[in-house]
């Protein structure tokens, strides 16, 4: 499958430049485009806004592999850049995470991330999580790595051991899921610059992930900060589910006390922008092109 292995390689080449990978989180197709359309050169689909707007649920686990795969396979479709996704746990046991990636990659994603947590997992940010064994994480990354067929598709080993054992724990964590073939490491929630600090010393050299979602555990720091320090992806899970969220409570509070829209007309996308912006006139011309004559 040529699209997803450019898919990969593309994701490769761009992290290879100077600076970091900037990868806003999409939880649909649409948000997908929307970010694609900024000049993102990556997406990032993510888990909880996935659950957000399949379920209408907060990312507790509740969502199967099969689900997060067809939105993952829907993004891809949307878009012409790399899209990365989140795959929770891997959903299961070793093989099952053999399952999972080789889902993952048939659906045209250049890469994933999955997680040491106990089954059902929580968002990381949130509390009450648990976390696996290391060396269970561990196998369950070399069966990731194993059962890749394309070799640019991207595993990032992310480990949420810094909020149940503390950030040593976390640190010599990465460092044993590096060694089983993990391509980047993703320590979730540090919950202060030095923490930050300490994951960038500990890991010099090694591809990271900087989670930078808004009003979470982890302190905001300016991208600059960020890339100085050397890290390589960074990705905005909930920027756009949260301003999207926002927005329509503000609209829908408006349309309930004024029984229309005037009051926020100019905050909407008109009508033939929004057509314009989802693909119609390229619709219209293919019809154009397949039209049947006349008799």
């Amino acid at each position: 499958m040529p699209g997803r292995a450019t898919a990969a390689a593309t994701l490769r080449a761009l992290l290879a430049r100077p600076g970091a990978v900037t990868a806003p989180g999409a939880y649909d197709a649409l948000s997908a485009r929307i970010v694609e359309a900024a000049g993102f050169a990556a997406v990032y689909m993510t888990g909880y806004g996935t659950s957000a707007v399949l379920l209408g649920q907060p990312d507790v686990g509740l969502l199967s592999m099969a689900e997060m795969v067809e939105n993952a396979r829907r993004i891809v479709q949307a878009v012409a850049v790399p899209v990365i996704a989140d795959a929770d746990t891997g959903y299961g046991n070793p093989l099952n995470v053999a399952r999972t990636l080789r889902a993952y990659e048939a659906a045209g994603l250049a890469g994933l991330h999955i997680e040491d947590q106990v089954a059902p997992k929580k968002c990381g940010h949130m509390a009450g999580k648990q976390v696996i064994p290391a060396e269970e994480m561990a196998q369950k990354l070399r069966a990731a790595v194993d059962a890749r067929r394309d070799p640019d598709f991207f595993i990032i080993a992310r480990t949420d051991a810094r909020a149940v054992n503390g950030l040593e724990d976390a640190l010599a964590r990465g460092e044993r899921y590096r060694e089983a073939g993990a391509d980047m490491i993703f320590v979730e929630a540090p919950e202060s610059e030095a923490e930050v600090e300490a994951i960038a010393r500990r890991f010099a050299g090694v591809p990271l992930l900087y989670n930078w979602a808004e009003s979470g555990r982890t302190p905001p720091l300016p991208l600059a900060r960020i890339e100085a320090l050397g890290f390589k992806l960074v990705i905005y899970p909930v920027t756009a589910l949260f301003a999207a969220a926002r927005a329509m409570q503000a609209a829908m509070a408006a349309l309930r006390r004024d029984g229309d829209s005037s009051a926020f007309q100019d905050a909407l996308v008109r009508f033939d922008d929004f057509n314009a912006f989802i693909g119609l006139p390229a619709v219209r011309e293919l019809e154009q092109r397949y039209a049947v004559p006349a008799p």
